[in-house]
């Protein structure tokens, strides 16, 4: 038996949508608005959509305290801390993977998997050169390509030098990392 995705309502839109697509928000005590992905603080969650710019109109419109019906602290600050723990689970998914056994690194590497049917993405460092960026559009064969991460931040998940491009190979693992880096990517291009 499948079973039902749950929805949340997004409190500046007020559509009502799927909780992967909404990050969630508590209330600390203090009387703080902290992001709480994970769901570790107790009481009643407060959903966003998934939108950089979603988070800054609930801050500008003072919507946290309106849902609460409180004075609470959320400032611009909680649009860069959401921005960085998303990019940090990023950046762990990516050197998980690389433990698991299901990431390839190097141009070469990423063609010849791309050229066997093998890969379910890629990932290549955002700050990539023109000619190596037209290379692997070229043999990506349609691939989603996601370009989050600098090669510095690359390097430093997986513990190597000189990281420009990422193959995920076809797996359950792949398909949780790639729903992640999209949201991230959602986020930050919002």
């Amino acid at each position: 038996m499948a079973t039902a995705k749950e929805i949340r309502k997004c409190i500046v839109s007020g559509e009502v949508m799927e909780k992967e697509n909404l990050l969630r928000f508590a209330l600390t005590p203090d009387r703080q608005i902290v992001p709480d992905f994970k769901k570790k603080i107790s009481g009643t969650g407060i959903y966003v959509g998934n939108a950089k710019s979603t988070l800054a109109a609930a801050i500008e419109k003072n919507l946290f305290s309106k849902v609460c019906k409180k004075k609470v602290k959320a400032d611009e600050q909680l649009i860069i801390l959401v921005e960085n723990l998303l990019k940090k689970r990023g950046l762990e998914l990516v050197s998980l993977s690389r433990k698991a056994g299901i990431l390839l690194t190097g141009f070469e590497k990423v063609c010849e998997a791309v050229k066997k049917d093998k890969v379910a993405f890629i990932m290549e460092a955002s700050d990539a050169g023109t000619d190596g960026h037209n290379r692997i559009l070229s043999v990506s064969g349609g691939l989603e390509i996601f370009n989050i991460y600098s090669v510095e931040e690359l390097d430093k998940a997986l513990n190597k030098t000189n990281t420009v491009h990422i193959a995920f190979k076809k797996s359950d693992m792949a398909k949780s990392v790639r729903t992640e880096l999209t949201r991230i990517k959602n986020f930050l291009n919002s």
